[in-house]
């Protein structure tokens, strides 16, 4: 997991789909459509990968969806095929390593990280295997690839028990398409039918865009194998109490999915609600810093009877340019993407709602453009619970002391960013909005 810098958010890495049809037919707006799904979850680089039977193609480039797929009157007529938005996490942020990786006659899309993706990379190499790219995606292509059996069932559950870490993969070969989540179920992947065929993705967002009606998330520890005579599952670990990432409910999932049974718009206003109840003050309007901290907003006016009121506009036209990897784009100032509503907020009190703090960079500055525009006091309420760890699921991994709720109390907090209150969420609080899920990683917020 990374750290957004110019957001300052922990940053998802990357979406992920697969379609699979019992009829060849044109695609191109069938796969436009998930990739525009998914695309909050990857901004560098898009692609697809489809089959037509004998041969696999894809078709990937760098920047947004309509920036790579512009011409979207280009036909594909294809049975099979799998998507995929990235955020770089392991590898360079180029067209080499935007996903899918094509090897053959397979195509992966992953999203997550292979913790011993490097351990691995190490052996295959001393075997001669030659890599195309930096991703720890075309790790497990090629062990896949180096250790294929005939019965592609138990290759693929031997390679998934020596792969390690979070993730959700979705494989493409000339008539098969196949889904594996990792084993404590830390990514997220869902099953959708479709008239004629199945939908893998990242979220439920994307069954409905497309038309598809939702089944099922994909378990931990769990192989899905779909093909002409249908769905077949098996598990290479079973029985394993799902974790969840508990960012996918705060921030990294469209409002509009549905993950491991959890509404993800729900668990975001009930969180208001909760932070209220918590740590309830008095103010002229509440605000929400866009977009998820925005139903934590409605959530905590609902609850506390203070008026909800749009504080801020949101530039949704910031183009790839504004989200590239590199230091100096991202540490550009945040008022590129925020203005504030200065005749909404002018002499007024205000509860500020944010989804969460990790380094608190962005968070001071929406404070200091807030009391430029005249805001008399700001009461912040983050609808997460202090950030004390970075995620060691994932191999680019900040500094823990790059965290701010670990290097400085509730007191120096509120001093660094110079508000007259704030407040976060208590785990307990932040349980209770998932609305009685069994099972939620919550690691980076313990001590």
């Amino acid at each position: 997991m990374l750290i957004d810098n110019i957001n300052d958010k922990f940053r998802e890495e990357c979406g992920v789909f697969g379609i699979y049809s019992n009829r060849k037919y044109d695609m191109s707006s069938l796969l436009y459509q998930a990739l525009n799904s998914l695309q909050h979850r990857g901004q560098e680089s898009c692609g697809v990968a489809v089959s037509n039977g004998k041969n696999i193609s894809s078709f990937k480039g760098m920047g947004l969806v309509s920036e790579v797929f512009n011409n979207k009157s280009n036909e594909i007529y294809s049975k099979v095929a799998i998507g995929h938005t990235r955020y770089s996490t392991f590898g360079k942020s180029n067209l080499k390593n935007a996903q899918p990786i094509l090897d053959e006659d397979i195509a992966i899309a992953h999203n997550g990280n292979i913790t011993n993706a490097n351990s691995h990379k190490k052996h295959l190499l001393s075997k001669g295997i030659v890599f195309d790219t930096e991703t720890d995606s075309e790790v497990f292509l090629k062990l896949l690839k180096e250790n294929r059996e005939k019965d592609l069932e138990k290759s693929l559950i031997n390679i998934s028990k020596q792969i390690k870490g979070g993730y959700a993969i979705v494989l493409l070969f000339k008539n098969k398409l196949i889904g594996i989540r990792d084993e404590k179920g830390i990514r997220p992947l869902c099953i959708g039918k479709l008239d004629d065929g199945y939908v893998l993705a990242s979220e439920s967002c994307t069954l409905n865009i497309l038309g598809a009606k939702f089944i099922r998330d994909v378990n931990p520890g769990e192989i899905v194998i779909i093909d002409k005579i249908g769905l077949k599952s098996t598990y290479f670990k079973n029985n394993i109490k799902c974790k969840t990432c508990s960012f996918e409910y705060i921030y990294f999932a469209r409002e509009d999915s549905v993950i491991d049974g959890v509404d993800v718009y729900k668990s975001r206003f009930l969180a208001g609600k909760e932070l209220y109840k918590e740590h309830p003050t008095e103010a002229d309007i509440v605000i929400g810093v866009p977009d998820s901290g925005i139903p934590a907003a409605i959530g905590y006016s609902k609850a506390s009877g203070i008026e909800y009121e749009i504080g801020f506009v949101k530039n949704k036209y910031v183009g790839r340019t504004f989200i590239q990897p590199s230091r100096k784009i991202r540490e550009r100032d945040i008022s590129i993407k925020l203005n504030v509503i200065k005749g909404n907020v002018k002499g007024k009190n205000i509860v500020l709602i944010d989804d969460s703090i990790v380094r608190g960079t962005t968070s001071k500055k929406i404070v200091e453009m807030l009391k430029k525009a005249g805001t008399d006091k700001i009461h912040l309420r983050i609808a997460s619970p202090i950030i004390n760890n970075p995620c060691y699921l994932g191999i680019d991994t900040k500094d823990k002391k790059e965290l701010l709720g670990a290097k400085k109390n509730l007191k120096e907090i509120k001093e660094f960013l110079k508000v007259d209150s704030i407040e976060y969420i208590s785990i307990g609080g932040f349980i209770k909005t998932l609305q009685g899920k069994n099972g939620i990683c919550l690691k980076c917020f313990k001590k």
